[in-house]
């Protein structure tokens, strides 16, 4: 696949962009810290460089993975112990850096070194015509090494214009084949590493959308919705992003719909903890260029 200057440098952009607001927005991260001043310190750095966000910041605490983020006027705030993983998505005319820390609260060290060598190794593995199935291989053997389990049902995806999740997927545990690593892919690696089952499962809350089908609403409030929604151009938006009132009707109104696709929060067993490190790149005739290092 070949990519011309103009997205090349937009990936690279984005990727810079999004480094640098990572680093700066985990920062933010500390004991007795609002959870929701720190989101939106965070997001506000993106456009404020004149960027857009390709999702809400993600911010999971201790046993959950992703698909986290700060409710409407949230309280939590971040304590002693914790283990937060900060997941970041800026894009730049729809082409998407999507980067990822976990900051320790506690003496979770080994943990967060499992994962972010195991994104590491992967990593230097990167060329074309090595299989999907290879990288997931050395990501499983590096988390294992350390002590942990890699979370089995979450991976790594593609990246592509205004398009979170397209091939290649890329696993996060050892398997046969997947999709052969091609020049000019654009993706990110995520490993997760975890103390826990090794399996993620969904949680009844929900605090990010996205819209899958264009079709009409009747209900104000799901019009509403659907006004925030439809210029984020199918990237996902959250649940705090939609002003007024009875927004959970009209959320409810258009997932029954079909209209809107809602991302559960993900996480695994009560009690556990779990790490995680992301990078995204490009594929080169020789390697790899890191857009988010």
């Amino acid at each position: 696949m070949i990519m011309d200057d103009e997205v090349y440098d937009a990936y690279h952009e984005a990727g810079t962009l999004a480094q640098k607001v990572l680093h700066r927005g985990s920062g933010l991260v500390k004991e007795g810290a609002n959870l929701l001043d720190m989101v939106e310190a965070t997001e506000a750095m993106v456009t404020e460089e004149g960027a857009l966000l390709a999702f809400p910041l993600n911010v999971s605490f201790n046993e959950a993975a992703a698909h986290d983020t700060a409710m409407p006027g949230d309280e939590r705030t971040f304590s002693r112990g914790d283990l937060i993983k900060v997941d970041l998505g800026v894009q730049i005319d729809g082409y998407i850096a999507d980067t990822a820390m976990t900051v320790d609260l506690g003496d979770h060290a080994p943990l967060v070194e499992a994962s972010r060598k195991a994104l590491d190794a992967a990593i230097a593995a990167v060329r074309p015509g090595v299989a999907a199935g290879e990288l997931g291989t050395v990501i499983q053997a590096t988390i294992e090494e350390h002590g942990y389990k890699p979370v089995a049902n979450l991976t790594g995806h593609g990246l592509d214009r205004y398009n979170l999740h397209t091939r290649p997927t890329i696993p996060n545990v050892a398997m046969a084949g997947g999709a052969v690593i091609e020049e000019g892919m654009v993706f990110a690696i995520e490993p997760f590493a975890t103390t826990g089952s090794g399996k993620i499962g969904e949680a009844t809350r929900v605090e990010i959308y996205q819209q899958i089908a264009a079709r009409p609403a009747r209900l104000p409030s799901a019009k509403r919705v659907l006004e925030t929604a439809r210029p984020r151009r199918g990237l996902p938006f959250a649940r705090r992003w939609v002003p007024g009132d009875k927004v959970e009707i009209g959320l409810l109104a258009l997932v029954r719909a079909g209209i809107l696709h809602p991302f559960p929060m993900l996480h695994d067993v009560p009690g556990s903890f779990v790490s995680q490190a992301e990078h995204t790149l490009i594929v080169t005739d020789g390697g790899c260029e890191v857009t988010t290092r």
